[in-house]
């Protein structure tokens, strides 16, 4: 097995999680960093990785025909298309750009030149969206007709450039994508019709620090996004209702179950008090009309993103995450500001 050079440009968070894992491969190598920080190239050479001097030294490296870039988010477009116009194959870090007009260009860049151009959508590997998928894929609740999901912290922004729009900052960008390319993944052949939004500043005024979205699938699922920084008490990660049962997925490390009915013919309850009054509509369920089934855990393999590059690379597959998918979700991006700006659903229009 030939392994393929790579190098990473940005060598903070996320281009250091890259680094390591690359090393850790077998199928490629990497070739080296650049970052714009000093400080940043030093911490890599104490980790024994090599430096390029700058961007310009990285594109004329022609040991290297593939660059991870991992940077902040303004400056995607223009180092991607620089590095596809130097020959080289580029994944970018998420969110790929900021709009779907810059992302046409990126594209057109790539169909140009031929070279592979992707983004980095490692959550479709999570095991906690993997354990959900599952559940709906095998219909063990029956058709689904609402899906929750959130991810909660309490910290607010990051103190660093998430928080500033001009480098592409807030929470749509950063954890919104992942949750948004989630359920666009789920309903790959399934048309989004509406959306609507509302987008938070509790604790940032520049930008977003959380929203909520609800968006409408053509098939009638109603999919709820929520992402939040300042939330204390937590809300299952995964809420999933079904005609015939209810699954919960509290957290990442799976902590959950599945509740399903199995006698829908024993319907009548026997009035429980609620408040100043009594009720047979929200009465619980006897014991011998439901019962619970454990989470049946699914757990990913990261390294298939990986996996796939290099088949690209060598002819023998198709990216795994499309231009196509990549512009569906940066256009439901948009479609979550032009909601929350102007407090309004939004009608999705498919490409």
């Amino acid at each position: 097995m030939k392994k393929i050079n790579v190098a990473v440009v940005g060598y903070g968070g996320m281009g250091g999680w890259h680094t390591d894992r690359i090393r850790e491969m077998e199928k490629f190598n990497l070739a080296g960093v650049w970052d714009i920080d000093p400080e940043s190239l030093a911490r890599a050479r104490a980790c024994g990785i090599h430096t390029y001097g700058s961007f310009e030294d990285v594109l004329a490296d022609d040991s290297v025909p593939l660059l991870t870039i991992a940077t902040w988010n303004d400056v995607h477009k223009p180092l991607c298309i620089a590095a596809m116009r130097a020959g080289k194959n580029v994944i970018s870090e998420k969110p790929v750009t900021l709009s779907v007009a810059d992302l046409d260009e990126m594209i057109a860049v790539s169909e140009e030149t031929g070279k592979l151009f992707t983004v980095h959508q490692n959550r479709r590997w999570d095991d906690d969206f993997l354990t959900m998928k599952n559940i709906y894929d095998k219909n063990l609740l029956g058709k689904v007709f609402r899906i929750e999901s959130r991810v909660q912290g309490s910290r607010g922004i990051p103190g660093d450039w998430r928080k500033e729009k001009g480098h592409g900052g807030g929470m749509v960008y950063d954890w919104g994508v992942h949750l948004l390319d989630q359920a666009l993944t789920l309903n790959d052949d399934n048309p989004l019709e509406s959306v609507y939004a509302h987008i938070t500043n509790v604790t940032n005024e520049e930008c977003d620090d959380g929203f909520y979205a609800e968006l409408r699938f053509r098939n009638g699922l109603y999919y709820m996004v929520e992402v939040t920084t300042n939330n204390f008490i937590a809300l299952p990660r995964w809420y999933i209702l079904g005609e015939n049962g209810t699954s919960v997925i509290e957290d990442w490390e799976l902590n959950g179950k599945s509740t399903l009915v199995h006698d829908w013919k024993k319907i009548d309850a026997v009035p429980v008090k609620a408040g100043t009054g009594i009720t047979k509509t929200m009465a619980p369920r006897t014991d011998e009309t439901i019962h619970d089934e454990p989470l049946e855990k699914i757990h990913g393999q990261w390294t298939q993103y990986y996996d796939n590059i290099y088949d690209v690379l060598n002819g023998n597959a198709t990216q795994i995450v499309t231009h196509r998918q990549m512009r569906r979700c940066l256009k439901l991006i948009e479609a979550i500001f032009t909601s929350a700006e102007t407090d309004s659903v939004v009608k999705f229009r498919e490409d």
